[in-house]
């Protein structure tokens, strides 16, 4: 059997339409009709789930993205900026690409992403030591499930900072009615090959205002000046999306819908088929009207002292059969630790433990339209589906015990 990948991108169909467009009209480089198209359909896509005008940079990718946020705001060497510890290195990179410190903030339990009291003590900590009030917050809705972003930018707001939200996971996350990455004064997307949807690679910056956007462009495309020759008076950045690529952007957002369905259908299928199991926990905010995640990636957490088996050993005895995992946190107690899980067919792996999936589109070898969510007509073929980078989207965990349920 083929290798199991965590989350790998899944093609509607229409993608290929765009590309060979882009080719048929010689519109191969940065910039092009099939760019302008994605703009504008993730912008009005967007605007079904937020009160503001939103409108949506297309870039080469998520942490680009970041930086030109940053770089809107004005973050230089010597500011501070404050960061969520728990992420992905990309969510600080570029604050130290402008020179300057990230200031990393806690997680609370119940999200796993920024604690609103311990952001407002760094607050009070920072301009006490230094005089100065950071010059950005950069919460990270984590694995697609939403930061409390009431509380958040109620601080932000008290203390006149800006917020940039990192929603590189969080396509299509809800929180309060609106979706993730239209809170703050801007919001990012990444469209990674594992991500929600994807470019193949790309990401986008999502503004509030029309001058702003074009604004980000034009430090996006070198800072290069309206005139008829070359000039230059700003540091600028090649950090455009190809049209080629925003071709299969618009392909995905024929989709994306459905395929934030099938990632909540997966996420409800671990919480049924492992509640029960001892020491295995799955992770999920605590049920609220406000929070609904796109649950991009799934978490279980592995308590050891319950289980027959560490989180190490399960991700080793999967790696066995070609199933890939992925640790996400060290350590929550002494004998707990994180793991993250993925897409799988039904498989025996052997003693002391069994995976297997149940696809919400279907067991087996099965093909059939996604029934996920009312009036999708894609197929899936679900040896492929979803399978590469960050979590075992549909495994029911099995004890040794033969064909018994757990």
């Amino acid at each position: 059997m083929s290798k199991i990948w965590l989350s790998l991108a899944h093609m509607g169909g229409s993608e290929q339409e765009f590309v060979r467009e882009a080719f048929e009209t010689n519109w191969v480089v940065p910039l092009g009709p099939n760019v302008d198209g994605f703009e504008h359909d993730l912008s009005q896509w967007l605007s079904t789930h937020c009160d503001r005008e939103v409108h949506a940079v297309a870039l080469s990718s998520g942490t680009a993205a970041i930086h030109l946020a940053l770089i809107m705001l004005g973050v230089s060497k010597g500011d501070e900026v404050i960061c969520q510890s728990f992420t992905f290195a990309a969510s600080a990179n570029p604050i130290c690409y402008q020179g300057a410190t990230p200031i990393f903030v806690d997680s609370e339990p119940d999200t796993w992403n920024m604690d609103p009291i311990l952001l407002e003590q760094a607050i009070c900590d920072r301009m006490k030591q230094t005089g100065l009030k950071p010059k950005a917050i950069l919460p990270v809705h984590l694995y697609g499930t939403p930061a409390r972003m009431n509380e958040i930018c109620d601080i932000a707001s008290r203390y006149g900072i800006p917020v940039v939200e990192d929603a590189a996971e969080a396509m299509g996350a809800v929180y309060n009615g609106r979706y993730c990455g239209t809170f703050g004064q801007y919001g990012i997307f990444s469209f990674n090959g594992n991500k929600m949807i994807t470019t193949s690679g790309g990401g986008a910056l999502l503004c509030h205002t029309e001058e702003e956007a074009q604004r980000v462009k034009f430090y996006a495309t070198q800072a290069r000046e309206p005139f008829p020759w070359y000039q230059h008076e700003q540091i600028g950045y090649n950090y455009r999306l190809s049209n080629v690529s925003a071709g299969i952007g618009r392909g995905q957002m024929r989709v994306v819908d459905n395929h934030i369905a099938h990632r909540r259908a997966i996420h409800r299928l671990y919480t049924e088929l492992l509640a029960g199991l001892p020491g295995i926990t799955v992770v999920e905010p605590k049920k609220s009207t406000m929070f609904l995640p796109n649950y991009w990636l799934t978490t279980i957490k592995v308590d050891s002292n319950e289980t027959s088996f560490s989180a190490l050993q399960l991700m080793q005895h999967l790696a066995k059969a070609d199933i890939e995992t992925q640790s996400a946190l060290e350590t929550v107690t002494p004998a707990t630790r994180i793991l993250i899980l993925p897409h799988l067919r039904q498989r025996s792996i052997g003693s002391p433990v069994q995976l297997w999936t149940l696809s919400a589109f279907g067991i087996n070898d099965d093909v059939r339209g996604c029934d996920a969510c009312s009036g999708c007509d894609t197929e899936y073929e679900i040896d492929n589906l979803f399978n590469n980078s960050r979590v075992l989207q549909d495994s029911i965990i099995r004890s040794d015990k033969k064909d018994e349920r757990l």
